[in-house]
């Protein structure tokens, strides 16, 4: 359990992170870039997130 909590974790940080990034490049995006903007962030922050945690599944 604690594993899967520092994993949410983390994927957080880094989808916060992303996500301040996107804002600071570009003021208007329409509501299909910001969910594709979401979705990149996602999946990137969990490969982070099992990199830093060196977990296999």
């Amino acid at each position: 359990m604690r594993q899967i909590a520092l994993t949410s974790i983390l994927t957080g940080c880094f989808c916060a992170v992303f996500a301040g990034g996107v804002d600071a490049v570009t003021d208007a995006l329409t509501m299909w870039q910001v969910i594709g903007f979401g979705a990149v962030s996602g999946t990137l922050g969990s490969l982070v997130s099992q990199l830093v945690l060196r977990r296999k599944d």
